[in-house]
């Protein structure tokens, strides 16, 4: 996105009058979040949230796309190496990946089956000895600029990154400050994955490209620069929409090892092998988005620390119509099918059998998706799995990366690239939960087992009511664009 002074004055300058009643309301303590931000978060988090609210929804979903994933190309401490690696011959893993998705439903969801992809991604790795503005080596090839990443290895991670947007937005290359740096405080390297992007590619497909991405670490295909990476040095990571696919990706996995009855892992044939299925070392998470009805309590209750809009604000929202959105057939949401929105793989909170998974890092604010991520969490630490719970207190959703220069998104990427670091190297053996306080950073204990008083029953019930509000909101728009069409 264009960044440049001019671009963020001719932004900013029509909101002069809200900055400074912003500004002022923090500095005589009127705002109720003044005890909580420092002035540039409160004036950051709230022209955001002033940006994003409906009466400045009014550009097409193909120019937010264009603008969220343009390559403005690889400068400073970061070897990026891009990766396109072509599709198997075989079926077998888009037909083990429908199989599930048939056996998880309750029979009433409607998808549309998606062809597979080439793999793109994204290698990153840490570059030492240049300046923040060093471009990278004029000339050199991807080939080159991996031998030269590789070089600088010194861990055994293997983050494999999916970037957030609540999927329909962002790429790879807008995300190289967040996976240029975990890729340096591990020591590790990151394949960061050009998922497909909804409405233009609906679910399953992000899914699939995910599965791939993992069979494409674990047995590389013909031109992977890459040698097979064993799935206990691999962790599977993610913010927003991204650890969405995360967990997505590890209920598929599941899914596939439940259905299993044979000995040892299940296997898929994969350019012309029978190639195991393992789980991953672990799951590193930031804000992940679970529930894409967007129904829980706290999606409303704080939305006060967050900087996105809430249901009760966007129910008037509607995309300019253009080449993307709305599709023909209608469909309910950019990502799935309406009847698909409380599906397991579609939203992974709705999911109840999460036995046997490996240990998980939550790290996420005070913010409007806490509920969903307390709810897996706690799923997740009843059911045997090691979970790690780092909550910040009044931060809004992904904060680290919005925020990246208060000491609390520091804090935050440590604790990321340690739990990283840790789950390769076997160290994450039980459970552990924490609140970090607003501005002292103090932690208070976490109980896991309390960490959300929400029941199975009540999470169904808002769910439903959840998807029977975007359902009722999608049929009136249809009625409301009928005579237009």
């Amino acid at each position: 996105m264009e960044s440049s002074p001019s671009a963020m004055l001719k932004l900013l300058l029509p909101k002069t009058p809200f900055i400074f009643k912003t500004a002022l309301a923090h500095t005589l303590n009127f705002s109720e979040t003044s005890s909580k931000w420092d002035l540039r978060t409160e004036l950051t988090i709230k022209v955001l949230r002033d940006m994003l609210g409906p009466s400045n929804n009014m550009t097409p979903i193909t120019k937010l796309q264009h603008l969220t994933t343009k390559d403005t190309g690889v400068k400073g401490k970061v070897w990026v190496s891009k990766v396109q690696l072509k599709t198997p011959e075989e079926d077998d893993v888009r037909q083990l990946l429908f199989e599930a998705i048939q056996d998880m439903g309750d029979g009433t969801e409607k998808w549309t089956k998606c062809d597979m992809h080439d793999v793109e991604g994204e290698w990153t790795g840490g570059r030492t000895g240049v300046s923040d503005t060093e471009p990278e080596p004029a000339g050199a090839s991807d080939q080159e600029k991996y031998a030269k990443l590789m070089g600088e290895v010194k861990s055994k991670v293997t983050l494999l990154y999916f970037h957030g947007g609540a999927m329909y937005l962002l790429d790879p290359a807008t995300y190289r400050h967040v996976t240029g740096r975990v890729a340096r405080l591990t020591g590790g390297r990151v394949f960061s994955v050009r998922y497909r992007l909804a409405p233009q590619n609906a679910f399953p497909a992000a899914i699939l490209d995910a599965f791939m991405a993992y069979l494409s670490l674990l047995a590389p295909p013909p031109g992977a620069p890459h040698d097979p990476v064993p799935a206990a040095e691999i962790v599977f990571g993610g913010d927003s929409a991204g650890g969405l696919l995360c967990a997505s990706l590890l209920q598929l996995l599941l899914q596939i090892h439940r259905s299993h009855t044979g000995p040892g892992f299940p296997t898929v044939r994969w350019y012309g092998k029978d190639v195991e299925i393992p789980l991953p070392a672990g799951l590193a998470l930031s804000s992940p988005w679970l529930d894409i009805t967007r129904s829980l309590p706290s999606i409303e209750g704080l939305a006060k620390y967050d900087y996105l809009p809430p249901p009760s604000h966007t129910h008037n929202m509607n995309y300019p119509p253009d080449a993307a959105w709305p599709i023909d057939p209608p469909r309910a949401e950019l990502y799935c099918e309406g009847e698909a929105l409380a599906h397991p793989l579609v939203s992974p909170v709705a999911a109840n059998d999460w036995s046997h998974s490996p240990p998980t890092f939550f790290g996420l604010g005070e913010e409007m998706l806490r509920d969903e991520d307390a709810v897996l969490a706690k799923k997740l630490h009843q059911q045997g799995a090691v979970v790690r719970w780092r909550e910040f207190e009044a931060m809004p959703h992904c904060f680290a990366m919005m925020l990246d220069a208060l000491p609390a998104s520091t804090t935050f990427f440590d604790e990321f690239a340690k739990f990283c670091n840790e789950v390769v190297e076997g160290k994450v053996v039980s459970s552990d939960g924490e609140k970090l306080l607003a501005k002292s950073l103090k932690r208070e204990a976490v109980d896991l087992n309390n960490v959300t008083q929400l029941t199975d029953e009540e999470i169904a019930r808002h769910m439903r009511e959840g998807k029977e509000r975007i359902l009722k909101k999608h049929g009136a728009a249809a009625t409301e664009t009928r005579p237009m069409l």
